[in-house]
């Protein structure tokens, strides 16, 4: 009796840590899902600059090469792990594939079954591999910040990949939301959802916005360090960023911290329902197939001309 062959698939992989030109698209076995794992047939694969950190060895997670790139992803589950209960093959899912957030740009991935959810109904493909992370990832920074009836939010980047859904999921009665945008994107933000809107070129946001409950940062640096004049005290910064300073957070009696994301179905869940109540528009930018991961990384890195919103990779038909 001989043993089969593993199926093969194609991969964007790096052997060895570096800029967009380490990526080549090979064929790799395909996983197989282990304890706690659904194995899924990808059919798009979000890009992320999380990834293009991975990509250069700056990632905060070790990272054993090689290795596959991406977590975003939409598919169809094709196979379920030992203890799998909540999917079975055929689901259609989106989320992230594991907490490395690696091996989603691939035609097949093993994803953590507690890191995916059911795709929201009418969304495609496309549309569903560019919402876990960034959806997500406002969602968990609008409640540590502790938003709720009655406070103000002033949200950094409000037309970015982030801040546009902080500033949707930010609106519920009795919250005022500011965001900061570039000219060009006043009146896009304005439509998401946002009171006031600032052009974070011609105005200095502490005097246009006035003293807020609560800053969400997706831009740090300069901005994250001129945060702290904005707050009232006993409000509360969160940067998914970098870690805001602690001395300053003292001394002007605020909270502030850094946030990294945690996918999770609950979450996936959440968004899941808003989206299909039309309460959250996505946002999908440049299209590329499998074979153009590199490109895709290049755009992101503006070594070529990028289109604005989220890029996504097109896997298999």
């Amino acid at each position: 009796m001989t043993d089969h062959p593993q199926p093969m698939m194609k991969a964007a992989r790096v052997h060895a840590f570096g800029p967009p030109e380490a990526i080549r698209v090979e064929d790799v076995p395909r996983p197989v899902p282990g304890a706690g794992e659904v194995l899924v047939r990808v059919h798009a694969a979000g890009v992320g600059p999380w990834d293009g950190w991975i990509r250069a060895g700056k990632s905060v997670l070790p990272q054993p090469l090689p290795l596959t790139l991406g977590s975003d992803l939409a598919g169809t589950v094709e196979a379920v792990g030992p203890g799998i209960a909540g999917f079975a093959a055929g689901d259609e899912v989106y989320g992230v594939t594991n907490p490395r957030f690696c091996g989603a740009y691939a035609e097949f991935a093993a994803a953590e079954a507690g890191m995916i959810a059911r795709k929201p109904r009418g969304l495609g493909w496309i549309e569903a591999a560019s919402v876990p992370v960034v959806a997500v990832t406002a969602w968990q920074a609008l409640e540590q910040a502790g938003l709720a009836a009655g406070k103000s939010v002033l949200i950094h980047g409000g037309a970015g990949a982030v801040g546009a859904y902080a500033v949707q999921l930010a609106r519920q009665p009795g919250v005022r939301i500011a965001a900061t945008a570039s000219a060009g994107d006043l009146d896009h933000v304005r439509a998401l959802g946002a009171d006031q809107v600032i052009d974070h070129r011609a105005e200095r946001f502490e005097e246009a916005a006035g003293p807020v409950d609560i800053v969400i940062d997706t831009v740090g640096g300069d901005t994250l360090d001129r945060s702290f004049a904005v707050l009232k005290p006993g409000g509360a910064l969160v940067s998914i960023v970098a870690q805001p300073d602690a001395d300053r957070a003292r001394q002007a009696g605020i909270r502030a911290d850094f946030m990294l994301v945690r996918v999770n179905t609950a979450d996936l869940d959440r968004i899941t329902g808003r989206i299909e109540a039309g309460r959250l528009q996505t946002a999908v930018g440049p299209v590329l197939p499998l074979a153009e991961a590199r490109i895709a990384h290049e755009m992101m890195e503006g070594l070529r001309p990028r289109p604005p919103r989220k890029i996504v990779l097109r896997v298999g038909d």
